[in-house]
């Protein structure tokens, strides 16, 4: 099938395989490898994206659902080279740990402030509670989220 979609504010055509997932198209076909595959299931929110402005599991999403989406990876939070805030406050605040699930909890947190720019403890948990973290690294990602939320 032909996909046209915008991802990191970049067009792309591409002729496609309708069955494929949107994170193999993301990682083998646009070399976007900062989505990872956890699980392959939906369950542990390493391969994160945002979609239109909600977050979703790269891993759930078929090609043939994605034509004419615009799509937003952890490499495109970066400005002309320098780290988003947030990115910068999971580095700071020793959020990265092994950094396997960075990219999916960066992506569930920058669109939870998008949403609501000042969000609380619960707000926040809520917010990443579809990604999970192996290295116990929440304190520090509730850390560093609260912290991005007050650097405007």
């Amino acid at each position: 099938m032909k996909l046209d979609i915008v991802v990191n504010a970049k067009k792309y055509s591409l002729e496609i395989n309708p069955t494929i997932r949107l994170l193999d198209i993301l990682r083998d076909h646009l070399n976007l490898t900062g989505a990872k595959e956890g699980c392959g299931e939906g369950e542990c929110g390493a391969c994160t994206v945002i979609m239109n402005g909600k977050t979703v599991n790269s891993c759930l999403v078929m090609a043939s659902q994605i034509n004419g989406k615009n799509i937003q990876t952890i490499e495109g939070l970066q400005n002309n080279g320098k780290m988003d805030r947030l990115q910068e406050k999971f580095v700071e605040h020793g959020a990265i740990q092994c950094g396997f699930c960075t990219p999916g909890m960066i992506m569930s947190s920058k669109a939870l402030l998008r949403e609501n720019s000042d969000p609380d403890d619960e707000a926040i948990k809520r917010g990443i509670e579809g990604n999970l973290c192996r290295c116990s690294g929440y304190v520090q990602i509730l850390n560093a989220v609260k912290d991005a939320s007050k650097t405007k």
